[in-house]
Formats: structure tokens, sequence, C-alpha cells
């Protein structure tokens, strides 16, 4: 399945705009200010970040990074070329089972740790003038959309210009993605299942599916169906991954069927095949394993029976080749990434 879309010019990411007429700069403080009893994402853990309380996602004021690089495994009208400029927060709002990125989302590994702002930002022109990557990504940024709008606002003057991917598990915030209209122009949101009883057990969320849902009706107000430039790179959209889970755990039906007849029947859609029993999966039996053959075929062939006809499908040997690991220096993935067809 090929991405089916008409080009569409380059034009000038919206953050440019709202920084000329101040709105980037009133946002961020009033974002801040919810910082001192914190809701910013679902949780609502009500403690003051500002003076370095911490709740679930452990982390206070400042941002913390794990890693910033070039990313060439995203889907491709993401990484294109040249990759995706990407900036890996540390910690997270869910504590999957199987994270894959557990060692920083879960544990304490990272290479930058807390970072100033203006030193993000300066990290971020490093991956725009130096690395020609084609677009910020900030992966897991749920509990630092403050962070992150006070760094685009320190970044623009220094002359940032690429567009911006939010790149989520859908666990977010409407009231905060809401400040975030007109800042970020793509947003690589999970859709990860269709029961928030799975949610809970093996997320330790309560109410995903209500809460993700939202959050990606919110996200697809504010930049539509995915559109890409001349060379295929996306400039503006959404773009929704659906990570098939053993067991049929993911719901695939029920939350490939939502997305076409409640979000878009052209929305872009990513279906991973990469699951592997990372982290503590191993030890519980209905996530022990990789998905089986006929469990990717029932996904894919719903595609078909749904009328999804854009975006990305997996190879079945993708499992071997998107374990990241976050100890290695400069970048977590190695060389041999897999593809995304």
């Amino acid at each position: 399945m090929g991405l089916e879309l008409s080009a569409v010019e380059v034009v000038e990411p919206g953050y440019i705009a709202l920084y000329r007429s101040g709105e980037l700069e009133r946002r961020a403080e009033s974002l801040e200010k919810r910082l001192s009893s914190c809701d910013i994402c679902p949780r609502e853990c009500g403690v003051n970040r500002l003076e370095n309380e911490l709740g679930f996602c452990r982390s206070a004021h400042l941002p913390v990074v794990a890693a910033v690089c070039a990313h060439h495994g995203e889907e491709p009208a993401i990484s294109g070329s040249r990759g995706s400029g990407t900036i890996f927060f540390a910690s997270c709002n869910m504590r999957c089972v199987y994270c894959q990125n557990h060692q920083i989302s879960q544990g304490d590994l990272g290479q930058y740790g807390e970072i100033e702002p203006h030193t993000l930002a300066e990290r971020m022109l490093y991956l725009q003038d130096e690395l020609g990557c084609h677009n910020i990504n900030f992966v897991s940024p749920s509990h630092f959309v403050p962070q992150l709008v006070r760094v685009v606002l320190e970044a623009v003057p220094m002359g940032l210009r690429l567009p911006l991917v939010y790149n989520t598990s859908s666990y977010d915030s409407v009231k905060s993605l809401r400040e975030l209209d007109g800042i970020i122009s793509i947003y690589l949101a999970d859709l990860r299942y269709a029961s928030s009883k799975w949610g809970r057990k093996f997320s330790q969320v309560s109410g995903y599916v209500e809460r993700a849902r939202a959050a990606i009706k919110e996200m697809y107000r504010q930049v539509g169906d995915l559109e890409v430039d001349d060379e295929g790179i996306a400039r503006k959209g959404l773009i929704v991954r659906h990570l098939i889970l053993p067991s049929g755990l993911a719901g695939s039906q029920d939350s490939l069927g939502w997305l076409v007849n409640e979000v878009s029947p052209g929305v872009a859609v990513s279906i991973m095949s990469q699951y592997f029993p990372a982290h503590r999966a191993a030890q519980i039996p209905l996530l022990s394993r990789k998905i089986s053959y006929s469990e990717y075929t029932e996904v894919t062939e719903l595609l078909d029976k749904l009328g999804i006809e854009n975006g990305w499908v997996q190879e079945m040997e993708s499992a071997e080749n998107y374990r990241p690991d976050f100890t290695r220096d400069g970048h977590p993935f190695d060389t041999a990434v897999g593809s995304l067809k």
C-alpha cells in the first residue's frame, strides 16, 4: 500500500506567524503556568513541577532528553532521504509492559538528561542546518507540551523553519493539544487499543480508548489528511500508527473501522508488524511472542475491506529491525534499520 496523495507547495510552518504575532509566547506562558498544578496530560497529577515536584512521569520543569539524532526508520514521508530530526524525550505517561523504548521511557538512560530550552533549540538547529533533516520529530512529548512550545519559541529567532512532528502514544490531553494548533504540522499518533481493559492491564492507563480517540479527533481537526511536497515528504496532516499485537489485543477491526468512519476515509495509516516481546512482555503469556503470519494478514486484509488506501504496511520481518539500544553512543538505532513499504 503506497501513499496516494497529491503534492502540495512548501509552506511556512504556522509557528512562525504565531511567533511574529506574540501568540507563541502567550501559549508558552499559559502552558507553563499549568505546571504549578500539573494537568498537562490526562493523568492530571496536580504536582508543582515548577518546584520540581514529580508526578507519574517523574519529570519536573526542564525537558529531559534521551537522544537527538537523524532517524531514518520512520515512515517514508517522515524520514525521506535525509532523515527525521528526532528528539527522544525521556520518561512517559504510559507504562507499556512491551515498550521497545523502555530504557528511556521507564528507565534512567539518556544522553542529555535535563536540558535548558535554549540548548535544546540549538540541537534542533543542528538537526536542520548541519544534518539537513526534513522535520523536527518530538517523540513521547505528551508530558512535555509546555517545554516543547518554549523550545520552539527559543528556536524561531535562531532560524528554525522545519515542520514539527508530534510523535505520540495518543494518551494526550485535548486541552493541551489545542495549545499546539498552528504549531504542529504533522501528528504521528498511535492507536494502541480498542479496549481500555488492555490499556489498564498492559500500559497502566485508564480510559485509553476514550482519551486516544478524542485526542486523534483533535489532531485531525487541526491538520486534516496528510499532504506531501513534490518529493513525497510530509508537510502537514495526520498519520495514525497501529501496532499489531498478538492474540488480537489491539482490536484492529474496531480501531481501523473507527478511523475510517469517525475521522476520515482518507486518513493515512501506518500498519506496524514490529511487535517484539520486549521489556517485561516475555513473562506475560498473551504478549510473550511475536505476531503470527495469520494475525498479520488478517489486519492487512482489513485495509481493503475498509477501503483504506493511504499509508504504509511494514513487512513481517520488521520485528527484528526496530529494536533501539539507547546505550549506544550517538544513535539508538543501528544502520540496518528495516523499511516500510
